[in-house]
């Protein structure tokens, strides 16, 4: 569970502009963000200091392909930075649509903690407004280097109060082998303004001794 903790890095909460440029049969989308706290899976990977993140994307039509990175704390392992890789499919089904891909976290200069996860999502909008999903991620080497099998199962959603004003929210279950499993969600409110994003949320894992985390991030569009 110690390494867990150190490792459990939405993704989780923080909110990330994008500004999407056309490129040769695809768009390309970048963006930035400092926040407060950097959460994954209700476990603050930033020790609860500041990190400065940003990404970039290439998507074609249901195609997608990106990397996105952060400063971390170095889990004991001088892991000073994450970079993910990720890529995927997203067709529909009817009114749900669909995700299948897969993701890479990458610690540069801690190469003993990359691990990978496949990925497979559904979303649904009931309404223009209101829109649920769920997830499943699992990996065979979760935490690195002679990590365990790992499935962490969410659900989410999303209400959209107007074009700038949203809430969402998150509740997730992270079950690996050996280190047991532990519930997480989170709930935060969204705001864009003239280019900016703001997010601030509260995040709970029901883990023994591990405080609840609150984070606020300032994205930019690119």
């Amino acid at each position: 569970m110690k390494k867990l903790l150190g490792l459990a890095m939405l993704a989780g909460a923080a909110t990330v502009g994008t500004t999407g440029v056309a490129a040769a049969e695809g768009t390309v989308t970048a963006n930035v963000a400092f926040t407060s706290n950097y959460v994954w899976r209700g476990i603050t990977q930033s020790d609860g200091e500041f990190a400065v993140q940003g990404g970039a994307d290439y998507s074609n039509d249901m195609f997608y392909v990106g990397t996105w990175a952060s400063s971390v704390d170095d889990f004991g392992a001088d892991a000073s930075a994450e970079l993910d890789v990720y890529a995927g499919f997203t067709p529909t089904l009817g009114p749900v649509s669909l995700d299948f891909g897969v993701l890479g976290y990458l610690y540069p200069g801690a190469d003993d903690l990359d691990f990978f996860e496949l990925k497979v999502a559904a979303g649904i909008s009931p309404t223009d407004a209101f829109s649920i999903g769920a997830a499943a991620y699992a990996s065979d080497e979760f935490g690195g280097d002679g990590g365990d099998e790992s499935l962490y199962l969410e659900l989410n959603a999303a209400y959209a109060f107007s074009d700038a004003f949203s809430v969402s929210g998150a509740f997730g279950n992270q079950d690996v082998d050996t280190a047991g499993d532990y519930d997480t969600w989170n709930i935060g409110a969204s705001y864009a303004f003239h280019g900016f994003g703001f997010d601030l949320r509260y995040h709970e894992a029901d883990i023994p001794g591990l405080d609840e985390e609150i984070s606020f991030t300032i994205s930019r569009e690119l």
